[in-house]
């Protein structure tokens, strides 16, 4: 018995001093001039690698294999979705959760509530609502302008609107236009929801890593962020080709996309001076924000990107489809929760 009490008041000091502080870690790492070569050297990466990945699956247009009718498509979106939930359960959450447990917050008055899964459940919520509402907006114009054409092109045609088999096939015909312009205004609803949820959190990492004066700790972020930017723009990218957006909508997201990082990462450098990643009012912007970014992302793939495919006839009448797009799924979800480590 003495010598398990002395080997307790032995080890008691040890546990008391593993304590929460507000102290940044590595201190002794902190190298300013050496920091900014990688930050310059992580705009460039990752403006590439996101540019790379959402502009992928728009080539499909002139790239047979990437054709979104084609099953590499298929596959190749399915490991994107699984690098967006991963990026939603492994990554932003728990930063979520982290940062509103801080102890550099003093009191909080949710200490014994989880409010990071809060905003997260409220922000899947609020993106469920977004998306039926808009869908439903935008296909209730399109039956009415379709209306209005059919009966633009009857007046023309000097038609009486009456009951004959003439109408019964114009109407079988804007049924078809309608089913395919809704989930046309679909996927387009689909794209710009995924695009606002990963600009959110986009900017929040970008905005981190330029503050941080620790070559240490940029470092390893170069390329897990290099990886993440790339296959999170190709989940994106395919969205935006599934929506068939003219030209100009098309670049203009993908630019967006593209300079949110590295605009964030931007900002960081410029913020470096004042910014303090443990100040409470910092915790509590990041917390929030990757809370909600987290909700929107989980909802955005399981939902709009894995859901919608994965249920289509597509899917459910080809089995090795199904096989490969589940692998394809898993390992995706793997990679990124792997990166775990070092983002």
């Amino acid at each position: 018995m003495k010598n398990l009490f002395w080997v307790s008041i032995i080890l008691l000091p040890p546990v008391a001093v593993a304590e929460c502080t507000c102290e940044l870690d590595g201190e002794e790492d902190r190298n300013r001039a050496g920091a900014l070569k990688y930050k310059l050297a992580a705009i460039g990466a990752i403006l590439a690698a996101s540019a790379v990945g959402v502009c992928l699956p728009v080539l499909g247009r002139t790239v047979a294999a990437l054709s979104p009718e084609r099953n590499f498509f298929f596959i190749l979106k399915a490991f994107a979705a699984g690098v967006i939930l991963s990026t939603g359960f492994i990554h932003v959450l728990p930063d979520a959760f982290e940062s509103l447990t801080s102890p550099c917050l003093g009191e909080k008055p949710w200490e014994d509530f989880p409010f990071a899964g809060f905003v997260a459940m409220v922000a899947a919520i609020g993106t469920l609502m977004v998306d039926t509402y808009a869908t439903a907006h935008y296909q209730r114009q399109s039956e009415k302008k379709n209306r209005k054409k059919a009966e633009a092109e009857d007046e023309e045609e000097g038609m009486v609107p009456v009951h004959t088999h003439a109408t019964h096939g114009h109407a079988h015909g804007a049924v078809s236009t309608e089913s395919g312009e809704t989930e046309l205004l679909r996927h387009r609803v689909i794209s710009q929801v995924l695009e606002l949820g990963i600009i959110v959190h986009s900017v929040i990492i970008g905005i981190a890593l330029g503050a941080s004066d620790s070559p240490k700790t940029i470092r390893p972020l170069i390329g897990a962020l290099t990886f993440h930017q790339l296959f999170e723009g190709i989940g994106l990218g395919g969205c935006i080709t599934q929506a068939k957006f003219n030209a100009a909508a098309i670049t203009l997201m993908a630019i967006f996309f593209s300079l949110t990082t590295p605009t964030g990462i931007a900002v960081g450098i410029g913020l470096s001076n004042i910014y303090s990643e443990t100040s409470p009012t910092a915790l509590i912007v990041e917390g929030v924000c990757n809370s909600a970014s987290a909700g929107i992302l989980i909802y955005m793939a399981l939902v709009d990107l894995l859901s919608a495919d994965f249920m289509s006839p597509k899917m459910q009448s080809n089995l090795k489809l199904q096989l490969g797009a589940n692998a394809s799924l898993l390992l995706g979800a793997g990679c990124m929760s792997l990166l775990a480590k070092w983002a």
